[in-house]
């Protein structure tokens, strides 16, 4: 039983493993063949010029019809597709996500122009071909990668590579005194074409990056770049720092506004319940009060039963109708009207003290009498 290494894979796709040596005269075979599509994607795609496999098997030419209809495991269709692929974005991914999926059983080259090229007919980029080229390794849908790709396709590269068909989309490419680059290639009807993403494309990013070059200027000195990496003279240097804490101090206003806002809800919120509680136990004070003090309430009621009270502890106590008392009173003489003995006045005393000197001297004409 063999048990294979799955980090490890063969240009044709087969898995090895350091142990297994295949028998006499398989390599040979395998020589012979067209490398295989990638079936795991645990490594970027490999460089054409670096690839141990070349496809050395007659290649027959197919038509786009044979190719639709799919071809054996062993003969894949080889499509290639080419370009400048700077600042990679979805609509490059999305072209060659088409490419890949053109034939049922496709393998994806992709061509990557070399900077000197790039600078000489299209102008410069901003990623420079190394970065250009992983890129495209790392992407998905890629099986294969062209290192300085050609800008026109000629017979002997097209044969090189054993390129069945070539993808791109069927807009006319005018560059190196040519109406169309491709021109050569429909004619030979190894042409496939694929639509363009709308809306995304290299040279919108570049634009964007240009119209809002202070802002990303500005983010990048606040990152810690200088103002020498970013090209940027003193004077637009201190502006721009300057317009960065302008950004910050407006930020701590926003802050600020936006907290002040949350207490002020804050506050509304439980002043109303207060104001609510309030009325609540104002409404309950008042009937309290009302029940206590009211027409109606405990307080008059115990009043007029203390008024009562008192009135009847102040008013003398009247004797029984028919008592022996009352008859005996009725029996004597009337007693003679009584009358103050002051110079034989009738008038009462003015005050308490004038009264109690007339009472003793009652008391001593009393006692004389006697």
């Amino acid at each position: 039983m063999l048990v294979f290494n799955s980090d490890a894979e063969s240009e044709t796709g087969i898995p090895t493993s350091p142990s297994y040596k295949p028998p006499s005269g398989i390599m040979e075979e395998l020589e012979h063949t067209c490398p295989l599509p990638r079936t795991t994607l645990t490594e970027p795609a490999p460089f054409a010029d670096e690839t141990s496999c070349q496809c050395r098997a007659p290649h027959e030419k197919l038509t786009v019809a044979q190719a639709r209809l799919g071809t054996p495991v062993d003969r894949p269709v080889r499509v290639y597709a080419d370009g400048i692929f700077d600042l990679f974005h979805a609509g490059h991914a999305r072209a060659l996500m088409q490419a890949k999926n053109l034939f049922p059983n496709g393998y994806l080259i992709v061509g990557v122009c070399s900077d000197d090229l790039t600078h000489k007919y299209k102008g410069f980029t901003v990623m420079n071909e190394d970065e250009r080229y992983e890129a495209l390794r790392h992407c998905r849908y890629v099986d294969e990668v062209v290192r300085d790709a050609p800008w026109t396709l000629t017979p002997e590269f097209l044969e090189k590579h054993k390129i069945d068909f070539v993808a791109h989309d069927d807009i006319p490419y005018s560059s190196a005194g040519s109406e169309d680059v491709y021109k050569h290639i429909k004619e030979a009807g190894m042409f496939v074409p694929t639509q363009r993403t709308e809306g995304i494309s290299t040279s919108d990013i570049i634009t964007r990056i240009v119209r809002d070059y202070d802002v990303y200027a500005r983010r990048n000195l606040q990152r810690g770049y200088t103002a020498k990496e970013l090209n940027v003279s003193f004077i637009n240097e201190k502006k721009y720092r300057l317009q960065n804490q302008v950004d910050k101090m407006k930020e701590k206003v926003k802050n600020v506004e936006e907290k002040s806002k949350h207490f002020v809800y804050k506050v509304e919120e439980k002043s109303h319940d207060l104001i609510q509680k309030w009325e609540e136990k104002s409404r309950e004070f008042i009937g309290n009060f009302l029940e206590l003090f009211g027409p109606d309430g405990t307080w008059k009621q115990m009043f007029q039963e203390r008024s009562g009270r008192m009135l009847q502890a102040l008013s003398p106590r009247q004797s029984p109708t028919g008592s022996p008392t009352r008859e005996l009173c009725t029996s004597r003489s009337p007693s003679p009207t009584f009358q103050w003995p002051f110079n034989n006045k009738t008038t009462p005393p003015s005050s308490p003290k004038a009264a109690s000197a007339s009472i003793s001297s009652m008391s001593e004409g009393d006692e004389d009498e006697k």
